[in-house]
């Protein structure tokens, strides 16, 4: 079956999974972030509990993308020595984020999720050495049939972005309020409402988002501010009657 874009969704449940999946085509698993499940029983039963063609996208472990510095780690519950918290984040060459990333894909396989979002604090700045590594990093992971996602924040060119998106085959994510995608052809946008994540997207706002969603190409409008169910409730009835609009036209 075709897939139907936009696909509407949240960053995290805001309601039951089930209940969630009934409404939604599309949810961002935020676990795998923070701390993936000790047993992938645990996913597969996420899997399990939602109906067969609804979709779980999912952030890779933050021991990937984070420093231990972060104040993410706070939610960390596996046991790290010292050497290995230093060797975390920043797409380093070391053991613990190549651990990191086969969890992360073992995640990504429990679910069924094909598309995996590394997403980089704002810490993470292009520095030759950081570029470097995220070179290496994205050529040595074995992808499989997975679609990556990248969204860098802080000061990074578009320019720099490109480059780096063509060169490693990776999405970006990005907020569309804030900044472009430079990478028309397959959208993923998450609107995080600001800073603290407690804007409220207004009719009018939602309405240009909808313009601005590129006809017949893949496009996943995720939620991730305080009133996401709301927003993402009203978003999907307005691209749904918009379609419905078209389609009436077209006849």
């Amino acid at each position: 079956m075709e897939a139907i874009y936009p696909k509407v969704g949240c960053c995290g449940f805001p309601l039951n999974k089930p209940e969630f999946a009934r409404r939604f085509p599309v949810a961002e698993v935020q676990q795998t972030f923070y701390q993936p499940p000790k047993k992938q029983e645990t996913l597969k039963r996420w899997r399990a509990e939602v109906r067969p063609e609804f979709e779980y996208t999912l952030k890779a472990w933050q021991l990937i993308t984070h420093p231990a510095t972060s104040p993410t780690y706070r939610r960390v519950t596996s046991k790290l020595a010292k050497d290995e918290l230093e060797c975390c984040g920043s797409f380093q060459d070391s053991l613990i984020v190549h651990e990191a990333w086969l969890n992360t894909k073992a995640c990504a396989q429990a679910l069924g999720a094909k598309l995996v979002l590394f997403q980089c604090p704002p810490s993470f700045a292009p520095t030759l050495q950081n570029i470097s590594q995220m070179k290496k990093f994205f050529a040595k992971v074995k992808r499989d049939d997975l679609t990556f996602l990248w969204e860098p924040r802080g000061y990074w060119t578009e320019e720099v972005i490109e480059r780096l998106c063509r060169e490693l085959n990776l999405i970006h994510a990005v907020d569309p309020f804030l900044n472009h995608t430079v990478t028309p052809e397959f959208v993923y946008y998450r609107l995080h409402g600001g800073k603290d994540f407690r804007h409220v997207y207004s009719e009018k706002q939602m309405r240009n988002l909808l313009n601005i969603i590129p006809a017949g190409k893949p496009s996943y409008i995720m939620f991730n501010n305080i009133a996401m169910l709301e927003n993402a409730t009203r978003f999907q009835d307005m691209a749904e009657t918009l379609k419905h609009t078209q389609e009436l036209e077209l006849h």
